[in-house]
């Protein structure tokens, strides 16, 4: 779907993103947060901290276009659980992407772009999201419409600066020092930062949750 058959939601009042002023950096997280965990909240300040922004938006989209949506819970219940982890003042929860025509990331950061031309965005992503980037739909465009920052993840690290959309992006690696340079950095331009690992994720706490103690015996003392 292209940005001009996408220009009636873009002007649409009923999309209604976080209040942003001209000049402010603003780093976005996207994702389904199901559940959002302790590394949500430490990717969000590490990279408040190391690029200098004045906040973080949590997209919790509708639905992840590469993933399946069985079990995923309604995104009000996904909002208020992020709500209720993120505490940090700075770190700002919507869910504005359920007013798109799409919740594919080049339209959302697209819509950003459009509705707040004088902001200075950064993408963020997992080391995890960068390995398999180059099957994302439109990945060439999302990396030359905004800067983005990778941050690391726990065994992903090889995988993810050997993949192919990192290959190809190779030139416009900025050293992890130099970071704090891609906000407002002309696009393509993106960083791989080296941060405390959390082995936290949505998947494996999705599945410890699906684990049913076993009943046979006693335990109790």
């Amino acid at each position: 779907m292209t940005i001009r058959l996408l220009a009636k939601s873009f002007g649409s009042l009923a999309v209604r993103p976080p209040p942003a002023a001209p000049g402010q950096r603003i780093g976005l997280l996207g994702g389904s947060f199901n559940p959002p965990h302790r590394a949500h909240v430490a990717i969000s300040e590490t990279v408040i901290k190391r690029l200098g922004l004045d906040e973080v938006w949590w997209i919790v989209t509708p639905g992840n276009p590469l993933k399946s949506h069985d079990g995923l819970p309604p995104l009000a219940e996904r909002m208020a659980a992020c709500r209720r982890i993120a505490v940090n003042p700075r770190i700002k929860v919507t869910g504005f992407e359920a007013g798109l025509a799409s919740s594919a990331t080049f339209v959302t950061l697209a819509f950003l772009k459009r509705r707040y031309p004088d902001v200075h965005f950064v993408w963020i992503m997992g080391g995890d999201n960068l390995a398999g980037f180059h099957r994302w739909a439109e990945w060439r465009r999302i990396a030359a419409l905004m800067p983005f920052v990778v941050a690391d993840r726990p065994q992903w690290r090889l995988s993810a600066l050997t993949s192919p959309a990192a290959r190809a992006l190779a030139r416009f690696r900025l050293a992890d020092a130099d970071a704090r340079r891609l906000v407002g950095a002309t696009p393509p331009a993106w960083s791989y930062l080296t941060i405390r690992l959390w082995a936290e994720s949505s998947t494996e706490i999705r599945a410890r949750s699906k684990v049913v103690p076993s009943t046979s015996g006693s335990n109790i003392l």
